[in-house]
């Protein structure tokens, strides 16, 4: 037996010896229990390190506006840039209240909503189904692929004035032209998410003997959804954006409408307060969909920085 001068205790008495050993198993074997233990239960008793009380929110990323706001307050006050063209925050607030108390902020905000959310909801549909049906079928992808390259190069902007054509200045036009801008990314992404699966899982699933439905909801669809989420992301954010191009261009209502007609009227203050708002409710959509994406994907690790 190779192994058997290892289990021999090396001192003089056994059973002291082999009471110790035992002793100290045990102790680390329960420190070690208890640890795990309170690990998962969320909570240690383990003394906080030095200066943990100092620690609070991350407030990183509130410096930069904070300096902004400074330096936009500064300007201002110091008539630095004429008023006519950068307000001070004060008047951009007071504003913000005229507009939404005595106009129709509220009306043309939920406007813009309502026509982001359907094209959005109408252009990722139609793009995720799609693009998992090229991604599957080869045939599908070559009878798609022309066209979709084709129409895909035409700037969403440039079909306006003959969907307005088609349909009028409503919003039919706007959810159009906006689908179609969300349609392509999450197409383009599903489609490369589902060629981009590591061929040794399907080998895998073809050891399991898995049947083609359960390879797709089993294999191909989780592999691929890290990109569809990403595409998903972006589209949403796109879509906030080009609302604001489509309202300005065509209609008589919406945060995009009002953009364009404070710049025709010089009314600088009720410009900064539409900017100030699409930008915050960009940021709101954007985190979202983060969180959305951090959930559907909570399975996956990978690097954080």
């Amino acid at each position: 037996m190779p192994f058997a001068g290892r289990l021999l205790p090396p001192a003089s008495d056994p059973i002291e010896t082999s009471r110790g050993a035992g002793t100290g198993s045990i102790m680390a074997n329960s420190s070690d229990t208890l640890e795990g233990a309170a690990v998962a239960a969320g909570t240690t008793d383990l003394p906080e390190p030095p200066g943990w009380w100092l620690r609070g929110p991350n407030l990183t990323g509130f410096i930069l506006p904070f300096a902004i706001l400074v330096l936009w307050e500064l300007a201002a006050r110091n008539k630095w840039i004429d008023p006519v063209f950068l307000p001070e925050p004060a008047k951009v607030v007071t504003a913000f209240w005229t507009m939404l108390t005595k106009q129709r902020l509220a009306f043309d905000f939920l406007a813009s909503i309502s026509i982001v959310g359907q094209a959005f909801l109408y252009g990722s549909v139609a793009a995720i189904v799609l693009g998992i049906a090229a991604g599957l079928s080869r045939r599908v992808e070559q009878f798609f692929g022309p066209t979709f390259d084709t129409v895909r190069h035409i700037p969403g902007i440039a079909w306006l004035p003959l969907i307005v054509l088609w349909l009028g200045i409503g919003a039919p036009a706007k959810i159009l032209v906006i689908a179609k801008s969300v349609f392509f990314p999450v197409f383009l992404n599903t489609l490369q998410g589902i060629r981009n699966v590591e061929k040794n899982y399907i080998e895998l699933a073809d050891v399991f003997t898995l049947t083609r439905w359960q390879l797709v909801r089993k294999v191909i669809l989780p592999a691929a959804m890290p990109s569809i989420m990403v595409s998903l992301r972006y589209a949403a954010g796109l879509a906030w954006a080009l609302v604001v191009v489509a309202e300005g261009l065509s209609g008589l209502e919406g945060l995009g409408f009002l953009i364009f007609r404070a710049q025709g009227l010089l009314l600088t203050d009720q410009l900064l307060v539409c900017m100030v708002i699409i930008g915050l409710v960009g940021f709101a959509i954007d985190r979202s969909m983060f969180l959305a994406q951090k959930r559907v994907l909570k399975w996956k690790q990978g690097y954080e920085g």
